[in-house]
């Protein structure tokens, strides 16, 4: 008995992925639960197993297809042993071409609009090409019903402002000079959201980036003295992140806007504490979110932070890991960064960005001392945080980094 295999759901709002890669062909025996494929959304990549053991008789998309939600992917025959003849993949659904920018208006009988605009002048073949007009929405008023310039702004007035063409993508002139030297890969699905998040992130918010700086004398001390008391007791490493981690929480708490977003026309204030935690991983940035932090110790802090990069490294990040966070801390130090202006991960109103340690001459006590310190930025979203709570946040971050007893005894 022939079974398909489908696109699974793949969470909330997601109804397409790619087929990142097959790691079966036709003509495999595969066992049950055993991996056929994997889904790149939006988000995470996604394994489909086998729901059946037998053969994989078909492979009915291809690697970079693009497939939806129930869609089929492959057909495995129950029981089978292995098929001997593989089919061949079948090719790629074609996308439907693009709607025309502009709805047709009728054209005179005579002479059909399209050839009017096309033995019109090259100034007026122009100007309909960039503003993206359809010869068919333009309505002729020259000499032998030819299209004018005048004519091609009246099709361009009369468009609604909502259905006005979308920007062309750049695209190159003519041969580039060093084609043979170069080598063009398509982006992953996962690498356009993260472009279009950031886009959207300059282009939607009004986003502003304050500094300060931290000594972080003291709370190396400490890890220092303790970490292998705390490694041997909890199992995990005592880093900088769950400080910083516990710090933001009590920045938070006390400037609550950081810790809201703008829904429509209201503010939403949120009374719990999702942090997300940016994470390098081989298909690009990802901020997994550690839930409910505010009531983790240092220990569950370090743990679920931890266990949230190995997931992330390891490809097995689920929707459910990525989604509902409230604020975000990034750490570029651990790449050499000395400083940056991170940007949001809406609809976030704020995210902390941490920074290399070094050892920078500062004046302690009227005398020049070697101190390392590292460079903290906030970037925010200046439509709900004001630049005094902006400023009076890294403060609050600052104090709890250079006087650690405070997040110790919650003051």
């Amino acid at each position: 008995m022939a079974v398909e295999i489908k696109v699974p759901a793949l969470g909330e709002s997601v109804t397409e992925a790619t087929v990142a890669k097959w790691l079966v062909k036709a003509g495999d025996a595969v066992a049950v639960d055993q991996p056929l494929c994997e889904l790149e959304t939006d988000k995470v990549t996604v394994e489909v197993n086998a729901s059946v053991a037998g053969a994989v008789t078909e492979l009915a998309v291809q690697e970079g297809a693009s497939v939806q939600v129930g869609g089929v992917l492959c057909h495995i025959e129950a029981g089978a042993a292995g098929a001997a003849a593989p089919k061949a993949a079948a090719p790629a659904a074609p996308k439907p071409a693009p709607a025309p920018a502009v709805a047709a208006a009728p054209a005179p009988a005579a002479t059909p609009v399209g050839a009017n605009l096309a033995a019109s002048g090259p100034a007026v073949r122009k100007l309909a090409d960039e503003k993206g007009v359809s010869a068919a929405a333009i309505q002729p008023t020259g000499k032998d019903g030819r299209a004018t310039k005048e004519d091609v702004l009246a099709a361009i007035s009369s468009i609604p402002a909502a259905a006005a063409p979308a920007a062309k993508p750049a695209v190159p002139s003519g041969p580039r000079a060093k084609a043979d030297r170069e080598e063009r890969v398509k982006m992953t699905r996962l690498r356009r959201t993260i472009a279009n998040r950031l886009k959207d992130a300059q282009n939607t918010a009004a986003m502003l980036t304050t500094f300060n700086e931290v000594d972080m004398t003291n709370v190396m001390a400490l890890r220092d003295r303790l970490k292998d008391d705390f490694e041997k007791k909890h199992g995990a490493r005592l880093g900088f992140m769950s400080f910083f981690v516990k710090a933001c929480i009590a920045g938070l708490k006390e400037l609550p806007a950081v810790n809201a977003e703008i829904e429509g026309e209201e503010i939403v204030y949120k009374n719990y504490y999702d942090i997300g935690v940016a994470v390098g991983s081989p298909q690009g940035l990802v901020v997994p979110v550690l839930r409910d932090a505010d009531m983790l110790d240092f220990a569950g802090i370090e743990k679920g932070i931890g266990d949230l990069g190995r997931k992330a490294r390891d490809g097995k990040l689920s929707i459910g890991d990525l989604t509902g966070g409230t604020f975000t801390i990034s750490n570029g130090g651990v790449y050499g960064s000395l400083m940056s202006t991170p940007i949001l991960n809406p609809p976030q109103s704020g995210i902390l960005g941490m920074h290399k340690i070094q050892q920078r001459p500062m004046v302690v006590g009227g005398e020049i001392k070697a101190r390392p310190m590292m460079y903290l930025a906030l970037s925010y979203d200046h439509r709900i945080i004001d630049g005094r709570e902006a400023v009076l946040f890294l403060v609050k971050v600052k104090e709890c980094i250079e006087d650690p007893e405070r997040l110790l005894l919650g003051v």
